[in-house]
């Protein structure tokens, strides 16, 4: 397919297990766009440039020295090229920082923005910066605490265009070790869900948040003794981790104004757990975030604003 008439410039978000590119025009609308799962950790530091002209030659880049915009892992110390951390506060709306990666194919105009840390107390995220940029560019005037539910759950505090401050939560990898590589793995195979259980195991969390890892356990005996279904523990295990989380987060929700940025089931699990603590979040689909974040990110860099 040659849209190399209509290409302005080309979107990438490429995370530790895939890669999302977007062919976009001059007024950001999506040409085409590539899926897959070349996902950073896959991949040596003199890969990536191989693999990309590989997925857009497609496109008939040609000798067009098209921009490229990239996001996500591609970034870290492992990936293609470093791209630094900013320190927080950090103004979304009016900085994009980013480096340029030198390419040994001259067609190829690569950058990457970089990420962002906090010092006190030490975090970083990389990638969900663009999620909350791209969220911000619609939403300008939010002010309130943003959840992105994920492998490491960020809550992240925004004023003013301006991310304040963050925190991050190893949820998700959590369940998936304990659900996969631990005794629990035998108890907690169902792909199915019970709400109701979910809910309890959260406000006993919350409530009781030391008694976790006994509750760990608990949910193993309860199978081998009682019987209980594995779908039922396998909500109880997801229920007991983000009540924990909810416990530790809680200067992050609690009375607060709160979005989710999110995809699929995970958003709504998040939102089910703060609706039982009494907050209503919103929830806004992550993917449409990300391609607005590089979009406004793109502006910045190329004096478009």
């Amino acid at each position: 397919m040659t849209i190399l008439k209509e290409l302005y410039w080309i979107a990438i978000d490429w995370g530790s297990s895939n890669l999302r590119v977007w062919a976009l025009n001059n007024n950001n609308a999506i040409l085409d766009s590539i899926l897959s799962n070349d996902g950073m950790l896959g991949l040596a530091s003199n890969e990536f440039e191989p693999l990309l002209f590989e997925k857009i030659s497609k496109w008939g880049v040609g000798d067009a020295n098209i921009p490229i915009l990239c996001c996500g892992m591609v970034g870290a110390k492992q990936g293609w090229v470093e791209a630094p951390y900013a320190s927080i506060p950090y103004n979304l709306m009016q900085e994009a920082d980013n480096v340029k990666v030198s390419c040994s194919d001259d067609r190829l105009n690569v950058r990457i923005l970089g990420g962002l840390r906090q010092d006190n107390p030490a975090d970083v995220m990389r990638g969900e910066e663009t999620q909350i940029r791209g969220f911000l560019s619609i939403f300008s005037n939010f002010d309130g605490i943003i959840c992105l539910p994920g492998t490491h759950t960020k809550w992240v505090h925004v004023s003013a265009g301006e991310v304040i401050s963050f925190r991050t939560f190893m949820s998700g990898e959590l369940f998936d070790l304990l659900s996969k590589f631990s005794v629990l793995k035998h108890s907690v195979k169902s792909s199915g869900w019970n709400d109701k259980e979910f809910r309890s195991a959260v406000s006993e969390s919350i409530s009781n948040p030391q008694k976790i890892f006994s509750d760990f356990f608990k949910l193993r005996a309860d199978h081998l003794l009682k019987q209980v279904e594995q779908s039922e523990l396998r909500s109880k295990l997801s229920g007991y981790i983000i009540g924990a989380e909810l416990a530790g987060a809680k200067p992050y929700w609690l009375g607060q104004n709160v979005v989710i940025l999110g995809n699929d089931n995970l958003s709504k699990i998040y939102k089910t757990a703060l609706e039982g603590q009494g907050i209503f979040a919103q929830e806004i689909d992550a993917t449409e975030c990300t391609l607005n974040g590089l979009a406004q990110a793109f502006s910045l860099i190329s004096g478009r604003h």
